[in-house]
């Protein structure tokens, strides 16, 4: 399930509120793979009864209603979103979405959850950014942050 930039504006104390001790520290990469988002299987997520996982699409962003469909990576035809990539809402504050690994909880708690990142180096640094888990990956470090940025030269 992928949230309005309105929904997430009037959700926002609540996300920072219950993610500010989840982490002290962690590091942020990027990533464009196409493949179905983890977090769009069902029972990937511990939602609410009704709720449905990260949408998916068809490769040409028509969504897909049925989330059984298999990832386009392995034969299927479901797809990430080609347009889930951050967005600026001022100059010190983004959105965005993220494939993450959390030292605490297990995948279920992660998907669909919301963090605040404040980054610490770089030309952003001090600058946050609050992000939606659509996506996990046994590849990633522990409290790793890897943020969907689909630009056109990214890998199809």
């Amino acid at each position: 399930m992928q949230f309005s930039t309105k929904i997430l504006l009037a959700l926002l104390p609540y996300f920072i509120q219950a993610n500010a001790q989840a982490l002290n520290s962690g590091t942020t990469t990027r990533y464009w793979d196409c493949c179905k988002p983890s977090c769009a299987w069902p029972g990937k997520a511990n939602l609410a009864v009704r709720s449905n996982p990260v949408q998916i699409y068809d490769i040409n962003n028509n969504p897909i209603s049925d989330p059984n469909v298999a990832s386009g990576c392995g034969g299927g035809t479901a797809y990430q979103y080609s347009n889930e990539s951050p967005w600026v809402v001022n100059d010190n504050l983004a959105y965005g979405y993220a494939a993450v690994n959390i030292e605490e909880g297990l995948e279920a708690s992660w998907c669909c959850t919301c963090y605040e990142l404040t980054f610490t180096s770089g030309p952003v640094t001090g600058k946050k950014m609050i992000i939606q888990a659509t996506n996990t990956g046994g590849d990633l470090a522990r409290n790793q942050f890897n943020l969907s940025v689909y630009s056109p030269l990214s890998p199809p």
